[in-house]
């Protein structure tokens, strides 16, 4: 029998077993990354391999370097019609409050990035 993967794209061949957590790809530190798959499956009544999907999907959106974060969020801003003042205004906002603060950057700096 084949399911769904919570991963997209990908399926998973059970035989008469249901899916667990070992279905999931290994976290990146494996230890606390498990109690915390645990927690979010246990607090929100996700399955373990959907919590899994949560954590990693968190830990990716944090993972993400300043410039790659720069760049979308420039792109994302000017698709709604912001314009540049504005736009690196927010931005250089937004990466105060990120879980691990980047630099504090300038226009230029965010321009540059953004332009090379």
């Amino acid at each position: 029998m084949v399911h769904s993967c919570p991963i997209s794209g990908r399926k998973l061949q059970i035989d008469g077993v249901s899916p667990t957590i070992d279905a999931v790809p290994p976290l990146s530190r494996p230890e606390a990354d498990l109690d915390l798959v645990d927690r979010i499956a246990t607090s929100t009544g996700l399955s373990p391999a959907e919590a899994a999907r949560v954590v990693e999907d968190v830990i990716a959106f944090h993972a993400e370097p300043v410039e790659v974060y720069v760049r979308r969020r420039h792109a994302q801003l000017k698709t709604f019609g912001a314009k540049n003042p504005e736009i690196f205004a927010r931005i250089a906002e937004e990466l105060a409050d990120r879980v691990v603060a980047a630099p504090e950057l300038t226009e230029r700096q965010l321009r540059r990035l953004v332009y090379g």
